[in-house]
């Protein structure tokens, strides 16, 4: 499958619920696989709300 990294985008989320372990602020959905898997499994296209996240700047703070 050609799904962008749900890793390197700025709206993947971790959650502590062992069930639904990732989750996606676009979209506002928890699932069991990442999110681009489901979105690409739900409407047979890639992710359409994919960004790129942020770098860190040295002292932690985004920029």
């Amino acid at each position: 499958m050609n799904t962008p990294s749900c890793f390197g985008c700025r709206h993947m989320m971790v959650t502590y619920d062992v069930q639904r372990p990732y989750g996606c602020r676009a979209f506002g959905f928890t699932s069991r696989q990442l999110p681009a898997l489901e979105v690409m499994a739900s409407s047979g296209t890639r992710c359409q709300r994919h960004e790129p996240r942020q770098k860190l700047a040295q002292n932690g703070r985004q920029r």
